[in-house]
């Protein structure tokens, strides 16, 4: 199947289709060895495309993955002590992707997964307030004060106390003593959410991330992974690119 070359060089992260015009413009792509300057050009995985001159190949294209990271897997491409991490899940995968940010070896749910540095350093970054929503078994039943004390922010440590939060409590166990809580920040901070919880007296029991974002684990089990559509991926791109 064949496509633009414009297009083909920003689905392998080179530069957005409209940088990529002016590379071409500006005479620094080749394909098949011939210099190309004039836009229009379309090819397919058999030409051999340059850009300044390094041939672009399969290791080189931007993947985006969706893990149902399950409890006890280290969000990390590898492991000192030989436990599961993330990545043992896409052996199928050519290209070497890493987790965005980290989830809780405990805590199970969304991880986002890439090789597209510059997309994550930017998600990772707390100015682009990318929300992530958290369901947490707790110990107690929190009451509206408490709630309110996380919707306001919480003391983490002596320098960090967290941002506002969205908190409310999906259900409860009166027999038990626990309840279910969800929490979303924009933040990520070494176990925040465990502490923010534990700051207002309900340790967490259980820890989940439910969604990235717009992104959530509709049609995942533990374990499973899907590619994120073109769609998702250019708005996931806005995202960052309007905050």
């Amino acid at each position: 199947m064949s496509e633009r070359l414009q297009k083909m060089m920003a689905n392998f992260g080179v530069a957005s289709r409209r940088a990529s015009e002016k590379m071409i413009t500006a005479g620094r792509v080749r394909v098949n060895g011939k210099k190309v300057t004039e836009l229009g050009v379309k090819v397919n995985g058999e030409d051999a495309v340059e850009v300044d001159g390094h041939l672009l190949t399969q290791s080189d294209s931007k993947v985006y993955f969706i893990l149902y990271k399950p409890r006890g897997v280290i969000s990390a491409v590898k492991d000192d002590k030989n436990r599961k991490v993330v990545t043992d899940y896409f052996t199928d995968v050519s290209q070497r992707i890493y987790p965005v940010g980290r989830l809780d070896y405990d805590t199970s749910g969304l991880v986002l997964m890439t090789n597209d540095g510059q997309l994550a350093n930017k998600l990772m970054h707390p100015k682009y307030h990318v929300n992530k929503t958290y369901v947490a078994k707790v110990k107690g039943i929190p009451e509206n004060k408490e709630l309110e004390q996380l919707r306001h922010g919480v003391q983490l440590d002596k320098k960090h106390k967290s941002s506002p939060a969205k908190a409310k409590v999906l259900s409860i166990d009166k027999k038990k003593e626990t309840a279910i809580v969800s929490l979303t920040i924009h933040e990520g901070r070494y176990h925040q959410v465990k502490k923010m919880l534990e700051g207002v007296g309900h340790p967490v029991q259980k820890l989940k991330r439910e969604t990235y974002g717009f992104l959530n684990l509709d049609g995942l089990t533990s374990g499973d992974f899907r590619e994120l559509t073109n769609q998702e991926i250019a708005a996931l791109k806005k995202m960052v690119e309007k905050s």
